[in-house]
C-alpha cells in the first residue's frame, strides 16, 4: 500500500517547466522567444510575467540589464490581443523609448498589432503619420506625449494597460506633474505596472496614488549594485584625472562607458580622448537626436570604443558587453551610482567600475557606501600621485558628510534608503 501511494504521488507531482513555458505566455510569443533563442527567463521576467498576465498591478524593483522590458512587453501584447484598447509605456529618455520600441517591434506583429514611439527631437509630422495608422501600443516620453495630446492627436480614454518604466529616473528628472496629467487622462479601470531600479519615497507615493493593491516584486534589494561588478575607487585631484584616465584606458581593454556630470565635461573629456588617440563619442542633451543616435549606434557597432555620457542621456543606453564603466567624478545623486555601474556586469558576465574621486567628494562617496551598505576599495596607480581625503576644509566636509562612517550604519529595510544631507551643489 505504501509503495502504491508513493508511486501515485510521484506520478501526480508537477515537474518544473523549463524556460518560458509555464509562465502563461501565448504560443505565438513562445515561438518567437524560441526563434530568438531566449532559453531562460531572468528573475524579474519569471516573477512578473505570470502576475501581469493575470491582470494585476505590480511594482517591479530590479537593476538595469535584468530584462525588465520583456517582463512588461509580453504581458501587454498578450493582454491587448484578447481585449480592445491601447497600451501605454512611459519612459524618461528618448534612447530608452527607442530601445523599448525595438522590443515591441519584434513581438507585437506576431499578435497582429503595431507600436509607435513618440519622443522629442524627431519630426512631429512623421509621428502624426504613424498615429494615423492607429497603433495599439504607444511608447513615449512624457513631454512629447503631452504635445500630441494637446494637439488632439492622441487620446488615452481607451488605455487598458499603462507601464511606468524607470519610474525613479522620471521623478528625478522632474516629470511628476506630466506623469500625473497622463495618468488622470487614462481610465481608472486599467492595469498599471511600475518598474524601477530604486524605490525612493516619491515612487511609493506614485504607486499608492495611482495603482490598485500592487504586488511588489524585488529581485535585488533596493540600493544594491550588480553582483558581478568589481568596484574600485581612485582618490585623485581633478587636475590629475586626465592623466589617470589615460593610464586606465591603456590598462583595460574592451568597450568603455564613461560618465560625467555635465554637458561641458562631456565635450571636454571627449575632446581629450580623441587627442590622445581614442575613438570616442559623446551623448548628452546638447546633441541633436540624430547625433545621439549616431553615437549610440557607433558604440554598439564598435566604431567607438568609448562613449562619454551624462546621467540623463545614458539612462536609455542598453548595450551588452560593456567591460568598463568609468565614473569621471561621482554623480549628483547617490542612486545614479547604482544605475551607472549597472551598465556592466550584465547577464552574469563580469564587469569593472572605476571611480575617479576628488578629495572634496569624500561626502558623496560615504553616502554611496551607506546606500550600498558596503565599503568600496580604494586603490592607487604607481604613476599617479595619490590624493588624500581630509584635505577639504573641516566646515565644508561637515556640510557634505554629516553621518557616521559606513561601518556604523545599520542595515535598512528593503525599499528604504538613507537620504543624503542637502547642500548647495557646485
Amino acid at each position: 500500500m505504501k509503495r502504491l501511494l508513493s508511486f501515485l504521488l510521484r506520478r501526480t507531482k508537477k515537474e518544473p517547466v523549463p524556460g518560458f513555458y509555464g509562465l502563461g505566455i501565448a504560443p505565438k510569443l513562445l515561438e518567437t522567444l524560441d526563434k530568438l533563442k531566449f532559453k531562460e527567463p531572468t528573475p524579474i521576467q519569471k516573477q512578473a510575467i505570470p502576475i501581469a498576465c493575470e491582470g494585476k498591478d505590480l511594482v517591479g524593483i530590479a537593476q538595469t540589464g535584468t530584462g525588465k522590458t520583456l517582463a512588461f512587453a509580453i504581458p501587454m501584447i498578450q493582454t491587448l490581443a484578447a481585449k480592445p484598447g491601447k497600451g501605454l509605456v512611459l519612459v524618461p529618455t528618448r534612447e530608452l523609448a527607442q530601445q523599448v520600441n525595438e522590443v515591441f517591434h519584434i513581438f507585437a506583429p506576431k499578435m497582429g498589432m503595431a507600436s509607435v514611439c513618440l519622443i522629442g527631437g524627431e519630426s512631429m509630422s512623421r509621428q502624426l503619420a504613424d498615429l494615423r495608422k492607429k497603433p495599439r501600443i504607444i511608447i513615449a516620453t512624457p513631454g512629447r506625449l503631452l504635445d500630441h495630446m494637446e494637439h488632439g492627436a492622441v487620446r488615452l480614454n481607451d488605455v487598458h494597460m499603462a507601464v511606468l518604466d524607470e519610474a525613479d529616473r522620471m521623478l528625478d528628472m522632474g516629470f511628476m506633474p506630466q506623469i500625473e496629467r497622463v495618468l488622470r487622462a487614462v481610465p481608472k479601470q486599467r492595469q498599471t505596472m511600475l518598474f524601477s531600479a530604486t524605490i525612493p519615497d516619491e515612487v511609493m507615493r506614485l504607486a499608492g496614488g495611482y495603482m490598485k493593491l500592487p504586488i511588489r516584486i524585488e529581485v535585488a534589494r533596493s540600493g544594491t549594485a550588480a553582483e558581478h561588478v568589481i568596484q574600485e575607487v581612485y582618490v585623485v585631484t581633478k587636475g590629475m584625472r586626465p592623466a589617470l584616465l589615460s593610464k586606465l584606458l591603456d590598462k583595460y581593454w574592451g568597450t568603455v562607458l564613461l560618465f560625467v556630470r555635465t554637458r561641458h565635461d562631456a565635450a571636454t573629456v571627449t575632446r581629450f580622448l580623441r587627442e590622445i588617440g581614442h575613438n570616442a563619442a559623446e551623448i548628452h542633451s546638447d546633441r541633436t537626436q540624430a547625433q545621439r543616435n549616431q553615437a549610440l549606434e557607433g558604440f554598439k557597432s564598435g566604431k567607438y570604443r568609448i562613449l562619454v555620457a551624462t546621467d540623463i542621456a545614458a539612462r536609455g543606453i542598453d548595450v551588452t558587453g560593456i567591460e568598463l564603466v568609468v565614473n569621471y567624478g561621482l554623480p549628483d545623486d547617490d542612486d545614479n551610482y547604482i544605475h551607472r555601474i549597472g551598465r556592466t556586469g550584465r547577464a552574469g558576465h563580469g564587469g569593472r567600475a572605476v571611480s575617479l574621486v576628488a578629495p572634496e567628494e569624500e561626502g558623496e562617496l560615504r553616502n554611496i557606501e551607506r546606500l550600498m551598505q558596503k565599503q568600496l576599495p580604494i586603490v592607487t596607480h604607481p604613476d599617479i600621485p595619490e590624493a588624500k581625503f581630509g584635505s577639504v576644509p573641516p566646515m565644508e566636509r561637515m556640510k557634505r558628510y554629516k553621518a557616521g562612517p559606513p561601518s556604523q550604519s545599520k542595515a535598512l529595510p528593503a525599499g528604504f534608503r538613507m537620504r543624503r544631507p542637502s547642500y548647495k551643489r557646485k
